[in-house]
């Protein structure tokens, strides 16, 4: 699929409020970078636009996660545990996807999105442990929610850091600094299954991902800046809600108009 110059350039312009988004809040990456690459850069088949995404966000993810490293904010066994369980589950969720109609799987998206986005305000006075690990008694419930979230991620072509961060939560009880930081971790390797299942079926654009990608590692290390201000009182989880409700409303309204017509 080619694209005129313009539409690389408002790529990159997408990649860079992708990867600040990452790394502000640890999702809201692929909630964005879908109907960004839909609505913004033209890009018509939406297939490919979740398949070019997915590989996107996960380098992203992987650019956003060196600094939440760095910043001492991740808490690797639990991101390894619940990316291993996840893989599985997007590797599944990937293949019936793929065999969905584009514009039912955006709308159902927007859904979901709201789902959580109601989850995540009705918590956000929980201000978590901070001394939250993975162990005998909580691991059965990262594996359970990982496989899931693995599910819904490669089933919509996203990293699923929207579901990730809650889950991480609700299985470990972990401050909502220490979720986006680990669930990064999560989210390159659900981005990176998916992109490897929609690739071998052709549907991933590589030069826009490429495009897509340079400008998210820009807007990366602006957000990881952001999310250690804002992550002592509840604000950060605020802003993760509404970022999902207004884009959730947005792909409502421009899926359903698709399908109308359709």
């Amino acid at each position: 699929m080619s694209l005129e110059p313009l539409q690389y350039a408002l790529g990159a312009l997408s990649g860079s409020l992708v990867g600040f988004t990452l790394a502000l809040v640890g999702g809201g990456g692929s909630i964005l970078a879908v109907p960004l690459m839909v609505y913004l850069v033209g890009v018509a088949n939406p297939h490919v636009a979740i398949g070019t995404s997915a590989l996107a966000v996960a380098a992203n993810a992987a650019t956003g996660l060196i600094g939440h490293a760095r910043a001492g904010t991740v808490k690797w066994r639990c991101g390894l545990i619940y990316a291993g369980a996840g893989v599985i589950g997007a590797l599944c969720g990937s293949t019936a996807g793929k065999a969905f109609d584009g514009h039912k799987l955006l709308f159902l998206f927007a859904i979901v999105m709201i789902v959580v986005g109601v989850l995540m305000l009705r918590g956000r006075r929980a201000l978590g442990i901070p001394g939250a690990q993975c162990n005998r008694a909580n691991a059965p419930k990262v594996v359970g929610l990982g496989m899931a979230t693995g599910v819904f991620s490669g089933f919509f072509g996203i990293g699923g850091g929207f579901l990730i961060v809650p889950g991480l939560i609700a299985s470990t009880s972990m401050p909502i600094i220490n979720a986006v930081g680990t669930s990064l971790v999560a989210v390159t390797a659900f981005g990176l299954t998916t992109a490897f299942n929609y690739g071998l079926s052709g549907l991933v654009n590589w030069t826009l991902a490429g495009v897509f990608i340079t400008g998210g590692i820009a807007g990366g290390l602006g957000g990881t800046v952001a999310a250690r201000r804002l992550s002592g009182s509840g604000q950060l989880t605020t802003v993760f809600a509404v970022l999902i409700f207004s884009v959730a409303g947005y792909m409502i309204w421009k899926s359903a108009a698709a399908l109308a017509l359709s």
